[in-house]
């Protein structure tokens, strides 16, 4: 008889593992990870992650769980981050006295009033319709900046300094590294909120009215209160990401509300995975790498996340993490290990294809922005003339013969994985 609750007592703590192991992990990553990038560079790379992340996620709210293609919602971040700026700078002037680490409130009360404000009407419809309403507000507000000169200070933006308000634990947030560990409260803070928003109530019925709006309208539920609720909450949540931006920064822009910082969300939720709640934080990771890393090699950098982004439309509509999600399966078979091998093959010929591609673009990109009598350029570490016919010769047979390759090798990959997998043609084992 005893062994009953003590059975019932293992299955209850591997429950409440499952259950809070993953946020116990997260927490502790956020601690540790100044620890590991301790320099200036990573510190700073650390806090720009932080703010996507939640904006990222802010995006998520209406895009992957409610179905709201929004062309937008960096006005809400943008709000946010000026509403910041002004605080700060009452804070300096004696108006208000808060601890900073209370400060990106405003930006997120801020958001919300305005997500109240543009969600009252926009949520009233859905599809295309909704995203030129998006479009046209955030065009809206992107002019109006320039023209209301006293709240967001024309082409300058609105400076702040960040040590103005009164010390909190007698620190004053002068440092990268206290502010990193500021931003990382809020995006814990702000990720379990909204983490815990989906699988509400509210949450769930924005699931099921972006997939099927007639049957939530048939069981009760109104598809516009719906995707108001949540239009409001992520102009919340961005309006925290625009308030940690404007601490970090000290500096907010009418960059920071225009169309193609929404665009920047629109790609990190779908290079990450619409379909998936980390989604967007490892497309928030992948685009800052791509942005800050690759930005201080080439160029070009932007070419090449439009075609991580038109590969990730065209050949993985769910992500990164959905890459991942595909392999669960062979992990928990214990057959990972499978896949070992067909793998390594075709890591030889997608590298040669990545390197073939990328060095005719870098050299195309060479001729058409250097001096004509400038034609050696830099390419993998070793200097390249763009006017020879052997560098061009060498870099298309990599990249045809790579992407050849790997058609080739496509199908036994596939089978590779299915048998790893436990799948067959038709279904499962």
């Amino acid at each position: 008889m005893t062994d009953v609750p003590r059975s019932r007592a293992a299955v209850s703590g591997r429950s409440q593992i499952r259950r809070f192991g993953p946020w116990i992990f997260f927490a502790a990553l956020l601690v540790v990870a100044p620890l590991v990038f301790n320099t200036t560079f990573g510190v700073s790379l650390l806090n720009q992650m932080g703010i996507v992340i939640v904006f990222a996620l802010s995006y998520n709210m209406l895009l992957g769980q409610g179905g709201m293609l929004s062309f937008g919602h960096a006005v809400y971040m943008g709000l946010g981050g000026f509403m910041t700026a002004h605080a700060l700078n009452f804070i300096g002037d004696g108006l208000i006295d808060v601890p900073l680490p209370v400060v990106p409130l405003f930006g997120g009360l801020f958001g919300l009033i305005f997500g109240i404000l543009f969600g009252s009407f926009s949520t009233r419809r859905a599809g295309t319709i909704f995203a030129m309403i998006s479009l046209g507000i955030g065009e809206l507000v992107a002019g109006l900046s320039l023209i209301f000169v006293f709240f967001f200070g024309g082409e300058e933006g609105i400076s702040a300094n960040r040590t103005d308000p009164m010390r909190f634990f007698g620190l004053n947030f002068g440092q990268d590294i206290q502010v990193y560990y500021l931003i990382a409260f809020w995006v814990f803070v702000a990720t379990a909120a909204m983490y815990f928003f989906s699988r509400t109530p509210a949450g769930r019925m924005a699931n099921a009215v972006r997939d099927n709006p007639e049957r939530a309208e048939f069981v009760g539920y109104s598809q516009r209160i719906v995707r108001f609720i949540s239009f409001s909450g992520a102009g919340f949540f961005a309006g925290i990401a625009g308030g940690l931006f404007a601490v970090n920064y000290e500096i907010v822009t009418e960059e920071n509300l225009n169309l193609i910082t929404s665009g920047v969300a629109l790609l990190m939720a779908y290079i990450g995975g619409i379909g998936f709640f980390i989604g967007p934080i490892i497309g928030a990771i992948t685009f800052t790498l791509l942005q800050s890393v690759l930005g201080a090699y080439t160029e070009i950098w932007q070419l090449y996340v439009g075609i991580l982004f038109l590969a990730t439309v065209v050949f993985m509509p769910w992500g990164l993490t959905g890459i991942l999600m595909i392999h669960m399966p062979a992990v928990q078979r214990g057959s990972l290990g499978r896949l070992a091998g067909p793998y390594a093959l075709a890591a030889a010929p997608a590298i040669a294809a990545l390197l073939g591609i990328a060095g005719l673009l870098e050299m195309i990109h060479h001729l058409n922005t250097a001096p004509a009598d400038e034609p050696e350029m830099g390419l993998f570490f070793m200097t390249v003339n763009t006017a020879s016919v052997l560098p061009w010769l060498i870099l298309v047979v990599l990249a045809v013969g790579g992407v050849l390759a790997l058609r080739k090798l496509a199908p036994a990959i596939h089978d590779a994985w299915s048998d790893a997998s436990g799948y067959r043609r038709g279904g499962p084992k």
